[in-house]
């Protein structure tokens, strides 16, 4: 990762953020981004490789580990990361758009133009709107993933012991996960944090619609 180039998106976006979302972003980088970089990816690393069942029937530890973990964690939580922060580069974009528009009206009728967005990141007209959308964006993307992450595994939280009784597994066989504690302390961890950030987001649109 090329972490000169995220510095200036964070400034980017800090610049032309409330005092929400730089509390938004904070927990974003600080509590998901690093702990999936740092911890998370090295304890789901080993998923496949120790999920152990008792039998030696051929394909059918894989058939239960495709049963019970459909999606990784992992793979699911980098897309949710990568959607989350989608709706603030699109408020970058929308700022940028503007400050070019400026730049063409003042080489095309010089320094004495009247000017169309005397400040560009200033969030009136169109750009409320992107800012309330990228709002209300992240805030659905998170809620739909806890709701993804439920269906897929209940309560949140891995059991020590599966039993799974799929073909071709010869009868109904013990499945064991992987450090199931310490995967459910980082799930349990990312899904606070999560509503923690959904809490943040609605917060900062109803200040918003209020302000405005």
């Amino acid at each position: 990762m090329n972490w000169g180039a995220f510095e200036g998106l964070l400034n980017g976006v800090n610049k032309y953020s409330t005092a929400f979302s730089r509390i938004w972003l904070s927990l974003v980088f600080i509590f998901r981004l690093l702990v999936y970089v740092v911890a998370a990816e090295h304890v789901w690393g080993d998923d496949h490789k120790d999920f152990d069942c008792n039998t030696r029937q051929p394909g059918c530890t894989n058939v239960c580990f495709d049963h019970f973990f459909p999606v990784s964690h992992i793979r699911l939580w980098a897309l949710q990361l990568i959607l989350v922060m989608c709706p603030s580069l699109l408020v970058i974009m929308h700022v940028a758009y503007r400050e070019a528009k400026e730049q063409r009206l003042r080489e095309a009728c010089g320094d004495n133009y009247r000017r169309i967005y005397p400040y560009p990141g200033k969030k009136r007209g169109g750009l409320w709107w992107t800012y309330l959308f990228s709002l209300i964006f992240k805030a659905a993307v998170d809620i739909i993933f806890l709701y993804i992450f439920y269906r897929f595994y209940r309560n949140y939280t891995l059991p020590r012991l599966v039993k799974c009784e799929l073909p071709p597994c010869p009868n109904v066989v013990d499945c064991f996960i992987s450090r199931p504690t310490e995967k459910n302390i980082f799930t349990l961890f990312m899904v606070v944090t999560t509503c923690v950030c959904i809490v943040l987001s609605l917060i900062e649109a109803a200040y918003l619609i209020g302000k405005r």
